[in-house]
């Protein structure tokens, strides 16, 4: 009988999903990987169980020494789930400005949690820097750094990506993600193309992120801003230096409403916000080079962790949303009329 002895001993081996309407609707083959079913309810579980692996094989960590991390939810709540299953302890620094369910969840797995002010990154009061400093101030702590250690990236260039070649049986032609930290799309996009050359990655970016500029111009700019949270950036960070991307898409927060009550509506699955994002750029993927093409994507947490946002009417009606949806056919055409700007890395 195989029993896991541990929380961390059930991260990875998530499950493949195809997303039937959307795969009839496009004549691709659309999947999206159920990262929910991590025991930490997301993708970012995978990343704190190899960053703090990794930490103790470099002898940086010891057992009884505190983890402290800036985050927008999700890393620290994988953290603090494997912290726990490593003798460790866990304080995480959170925006204020974040969703309550994360905040909760934190806390529930018995992490500290110290919420600051959302200031830009200059500021030295950013949940970053914050988390820097309150790690360097006491020699029993360790700062996880998920922007700049690799071992982020190496999560998924030694699990998540050959779980998807093994269960694709290597039939894959595009690979969708968003990017944070782009721990997720470095590795997985290192992993498959060294299958498979001809294997194309796709970032989706929402508004309020520069990553899209940058893939553009050089340079990061941004305009607007999204309801997503811990997704998008303003800078080069070291796990994003490895992503090997080869189109990029802009999509704004309008979008993430319609495909999200689509899909829940017609598949039965609630995609949280980040979800929603590389669901969009996968459909935007398929009308552009389906039909025919078998496309990978990410649902990276719980639906219910967007519950505050996506969810809420209120909150939707604060940010000039409009309930009034598109029908899916028409968003699919404005896709396929190329209506929504595509960069590619060869014209």
């Amino acid at each position: 009988m195989q029993v896991a002895q541990r929380p961390a001993d059930l991260i990875g081996q998530t499950d493949l999903l195809r997303l039937r309407s959307l795969s009839e609707l496009t004549g691709c083959d659309i999947y999206v990987k159920l990262e929910s079913q991590n025991p930490g309810g997301s993708i970012k579980d995978r990343a704190a169980l190899q960053m703090i692996k990794d930490g103790f094989d470099r002898g940086e960590l010891k057992p009884g020494m505190t983890v402290v991390e800036g985050t927008a939810g999700n890393t620290g709540i994988g953290l603090a789930l494997v912290a726990r299953s490593f003798g460790l302890n866990m304080l995480a620094v959170m925006p204020n400005d974040q969703t309550k369910e994360k905040e909760r969840m934190i806390t529930l797995h018995g992490a500290e949690l110290k919420t600051v002010p959302p200031v830009p990154f200059r500021d030295e009061n950013h949940f970053y820097h914050t988390a820097r400093r309150l790690a360097e101030s006491r020699d029993d702590c360790w700062w996880a750094n998920q922007f700049e250690n690799t071992s982020n990236a190496r999560a998924h260039y030694l699990n998540t990506g050959p779980e998807i070649w093994q269960q694709t049986q290597g039939k894959i032609d595009i690979l969708v993600s968003v990017a944070g930290t782009g721990g997720t799309i470095a590795g997985n996009s290192m992993y498959l193309k060294e299958q498979n050359p001809d294997i194309q990655v796709w970032l989706t970016d929402p508004d309020g992120s520069g990553i899209y500029s940058y893939l553009k111009t050089g340079e990061y700019v941004s305009k607007g801003g999204s309801m997503t949270e811990g997704i998008g950036i303003m800078r080069l960070v070291a796990n994003f230096r490895q992503a090997q991307i080869d189109a990029a898409v802009n999509l704004p927060d309008q979008d993430l409403l319609t495909i999200s009550r689509y899909v829940r509506d017609h598949d039965g699955l609630v995609l949280g916000s980040s979800s929603a994002l590389n669901v969009a750029g996968a459909l935007c993927a398929a009308a552009l080079h389906g039909p025919g093409k078998t496309i990978v994507t990410f649902a990276c947490d719980l639906g219910e962790r967007s519950a505050s946002k996506l969810y809420n009417p209120e909150y939707l009606q604060q940010r000039d949303l409009s309930l009034d949806l598109e029908p899916m056919e028409s968003m699919l055409a404005r896709y396929a009329q190329k209506h929504t700007e595509v960069w590619y890395r060869h014209g």
